[in-house]
């Protein structure tokens, strides 16, 4: 029985040394194979400088805090072009309303979430403007069936059929344009957004929202209690940093914190958090908005005032402003600082333009952003 104990030791002490030495090969090959792809990388997307400045710099990216950017439409994808250069940590969460246009068609004909908003941060977030990318947001001027239609959209759409699931869908594109960070639909239910107006009038579907040229009082989803998603919640959670906006507020922006979910997160987030507000007023949903009256929106529907630290707004304009705002009725959304209760950040946020249009710089944004989120952290350590 002796000899039969010591010959079972050896043998599990056999088995033991091989499983370390397996896990070690494998880890090895792992590190091998994941340093080969990084400087495959390099070379593939011709980087500038050397491959040491290269390496150094995307290290620097992925130590960067963890940025949690919540919106849609041409205001988010702005936002994060510019910061894509401050962090790889980034989590864009994207409002699904959408129901016009190429993302309307595709919801209703083949049940997906709108892709729209979604390709347009995924192209956002690519390393690189290279001809994948550029294929990316190509839109189809002829053809029936296809005209109006983005091969983004097209593409999304055939990946969300195949995987059986949108997340994954945007994971598989998100691989193929080499993105920084991640994109996340705010939920994966069919909400649909309706608004009821100061005067009883209820208007369902976000493109007919900003139609009825109406004061909106509420926004409303149906159904009522879309469920987020679950890394979308993980995300906020784990956030150094969120950011609300820019963008339509009330078809952008505010559709994410009318799931429950979000908006209490948001709330109860320690992280810093700033909404970055609309330079100009929009037709339809802020005419005659202050800035007070976005920020009191948000309050409104997310049914808190501690969902933001700060409000982000632009203190200067071309002095040949284009004609072309005061006909289509939009207008400098005032600051009013007496209306305001927490701080407010001013800085120049726009491109130069000698056409005298307005609009924000990636940039400038980013930069403001990322300025004032330093400036808190030290005041935090000094109170400490």
């Amino acid at each position: 029985m002796e000899i039969i104990r010591k010959i079972a030791a050896h043998a599990n002490t056999d088995i033991i040394a091989i499983a370390i030495i397996a896990i070690g090969v494998i880890c090895f090959f792992k590190g091998w194979q994941k340093t080969n792809l990084t400087i495959l990388d390099v070379q593939g997307k011709k980087a500038k400088g050397n491959l040491l400045e290269y390496l150094y710099r995307r290290r620097k990216l992925n130590r960067g805090p963890k940025i949690v950017a919540i919106g849609g439409g041409t205001g988010l994808s702005m936002l994060l072009r510019g910061i894509k250069n401050i962090t790889n940590n980034i989590t864009a969460v994207v409002t699904v309303g959408d129901d016009g246009g190429s993302s309307g068609r595709l919801r209703e004909e083949m049940g997906v979430l709108p892709p729209g908003d979604i390709r347009n941060c995924i192209a956002a977030l690519a390393d690189n403007e290279d001809l994948i990318t550029k294929l990316f947001q190509y839109r189809f001027k002829t053809g029936e069936g296809l005209e109006g239609h983005s091969f983004g959209n097209l593409f999304l759409t055939a990946l969300c059929s195949i995987t059986g699931d949108m997340v994954r869908a945007v994971k598989e594109s998100s691989n193929v344009l080499s993105i920084r960070g991640r994109v996340l639909p705010s939920t994966l239910d069919d909400m649909k957004l309706a608004a009821e107006y100061e005067d009883g009038s209820i208007v369902h579907g976000e493109s007919n929202i900003p139609e009825a040229h109406k004061k909106i009082k509420r926004l409303f989803t149906e159904p009522e209690n879309c469920k987020a998603l679950e890394d979308v919640i993980a995300a906020i959670r784990d956030a150094d940093l969120i950011i609300l906006g820019p963008g339509s507020l009330y078809t952008s922006v505010i559709p994410n914190l009318l799931i429950k979910e979000i908006s209490e997160e948001v709330v109860k987030s320690t992280a810093k958090k700033i909404y970055v507000c609309n330079i100009m007023t929009q037709p339809g949903e802020t005419d005659d908005y202050a800035v007070s009256d976005h920020l009191n929106a948000i309050y409104k529907h997310a049914n808190s005032n501690r969902i933001v630290d700060a409000v982000l707004v632009n203190d200067s304009l071309p002095d040949n402003m284009a004609e072309k705002y005061q006909e289509a009725g939009q207008f400098p959304v005032k600051v009013d600082n007496n209306n305001i209760d927490i701080t407010i950040v001013h800085k120049k946020l726009i491109e130069e333009s000698k056409e005298g249009l307005v609009r924000h710089s990636s940039y400038r944004v980013a930069r403001a952003i990322y300025y004032w989120y330093r400036k808190s952290q030290r005041k935090n350590k000094d109170k400490k």
